[in-house]
């Protein structure tokens, strides 16, 4: 089996319509999704998860807020098993309004600022709502400082 590591975010905003903050989805591959990729060479995890963000919502590099959980999964790829863990991190962009543009040669269709309750219905991979899960406690933690 080939061991991979890739690095993620929850990118989130204060919804300005209730308590709940709201989360950037994108839409690839016929799910819903959290904006992550493959370390490169040299590169530190959290350097990765800030990369890979930027990459595919087309942002400015967003800022880590907090360190959140890794998840593992296995998967076939081309005759090849692989074993992908994914170290998640809680981002906030500097500039919230700024204009994001879905990477498409990612195959990222679009997308979309949701509350994060709503998220954890609508993304197409159940260890993602674990990670949604983690944000939420992480999101509480930190608002009560």
């Amino acid at each position: 089996m080939i061991e991979v590591t890739a690095a993620g975010g929850v990118l989130y905003r204060n919804s300005q319509k209730d308590s709940d903050p709201e989360i950037l989805l994108m839409f690839r591959r016929g799910v819903w999704d959290l904006p992550k990729g493959k370390l490169e060479p040299g590169e530190s995890v959290r350097d990765c998860a800030r990369r890979e963000v930027s990459e595919e919502i087309g942002s400015t590099v967003p800022e880590i807020e907090g360190q959140l959980c890794d998840t593992y999964h296995e998967y076939k790829e081309d005759d090849e098993e692989i074993g992908k863990t994914t170290h998640w991190y809680a981002m906030n962009l500097q500039n919230p309004d700024q204009q994001l543009e879905p990477e498409e040669r990612e195959g990222i269709e679009k997308l979309e600022w949701v509350p994060a309750k709503l998220a954890m219905q609508r993304v197409g991979y159940e260890n993602l709502v674990n990670v949604i899960e983690d944000f939420l406690r992480w999101y509480e933690t930190e608002k009560l400082m």
